[in-house]
């Protein structure tokens, strides 16, 4: 599919901003729950729908190896790629809501039910929202051997061959493309958009050279950053990231409020108890609070968050608003 934007930039202040919604551990207290009877008495099931390799899946991994630990159950991932990640979140909305079957999406949770005419599912009506753990921002990658080291040598080459870049990212009306697409704009580039079903395969393409560059959150690119197999051109966070100082963000590179990121929300089928959603809330919060864990996750390029359910309902309302305005007057439609 090709992914069209028309008529976005007197909306450009509005499409991208950081969110640092970090809440005190004092907050929480509103949705612990003890551990409901008998739950969980077998296999929880985290249904990511992008491929293996991208941030979903990455965190959706850390959190079920923790959960399964902490349990004594087993919390196992599964990914189910394809539609845009439309088909793996209509697939959760259809499961029983018994605490079993559970969704963690990126930011397409709360812009697909905006971008396309039936995703399959809406993510508050046929969702429970449960957590929103981490998020962490976009950055701008390219192969050694591309012709660009940096961002300022990037935006010149590229102004010098309209038409000739091909970028990759994890897929259509992903936050790593809708960051691609704003850098167009405001830049006045000539590239082609190539999706692929999710953050590992986009990343792959660019290691494998079959694309020059790609737009990524920022936790599957940084080992490969870390390792020198990728280049970090810029980073889309309001400041630099602390675990890569050294990369420019882009609203200090000659783009001013150029900011976003890509969140990750867990949810439950619609009608899950909420003594369950509250549990597993509390076992989240717990574990991306841990201090191994929480270094870890910094280190990957996550930034951790803490909202209860209700303050998660109320991030993904604002953000599927966002989104219908940015989609209805921006004019954006995949093709």
């Amino acid at each position: 599919m090709v992914f069209r934007v028309h008529g976005i930039k007197k909306l450009l202040p509005l499409v991208f901003f950081q969110l640092f919604w970090i809440i005190p551990t004092s907050a929480q207290s509103q949705s612990v729950s003890s551990n409901p009877a008998g739950y969980p008495d077998k296999v929880v099931r985290i249904i990511v729908p992008f491929a293996p390799g991208g941030p979903s899946d990455i965190i959706a991994r850390l959190l079920s190896q923790k959960l399964s630990e902490n349990s004594g159950k087993s919390f196992i991932v599964e990914n189910k790629p394809g539609g845009a990640a439309n088909i793996g979140a209509a697939q959760v909305a259809k499961s029983a809501p018994d605490g079993y079957t559970l969704l963690l999406m990126s930011s397409a949770y709360v812009i697909n039910p905006s971008l396309y005419e039936n995703p399959g599912f809406h993510p508050l009506k046929d969702f429970a929202p449960v957590a929103m753990p981490v998020s962490s921002p976009n950055v701008l990658v390219a192969s050694p051997d591309f012709a660009a080291k940096n961002f300022k040598d990037f935006i010149a080459f590229a102004k010098a061959n309209p038409g000739k870049i091909d970028y990759a990212t994890p897929g259509n009306g992903t936050g790593p493309h809708l960051s691609m697409e704003l850098l167009k704009l405001r830049g006045n580039l000539d590239m082609k958009h190539i999706p692929y079903n999710g953050g590992g395969p986009a990343l792959q393409a660019v290691l494998g050279h079959q694309v020059p560059v790609g737009f990524s959150a920022l936790p599957p690119a940084m080992a490969q950053i870390n390792a020198g197999k990728l280049i970090p051109l810029a980073i889309t966070s309001k400041v630099r990231f602390a675990s890569i100082p050294n990369v420019p963000t882009i609203s200090e590179s000659g783009f001013p409020e150029f900011e976003g990121d890509t969140q990750q929300f867990i949810s439950a089928p619609a009608g899950t108890p909420k003594s369950i959603v509250n549990y597993l809330n509390q076992e989240i919060t717990k574990i991306v609070q841990e201090p191994v864990m929480r270094e870890k996750l910094v280190g990957l390029g996550y930034i951790i968050l803490t909202p209860t359910p209700e303050q998660t309902a109320q991030i993904i309302q604002q953000e599927v608003d966002k989104w219908a305005k940015v989609v209805k007057a921006g004019n954006i439609k995949p093709d």
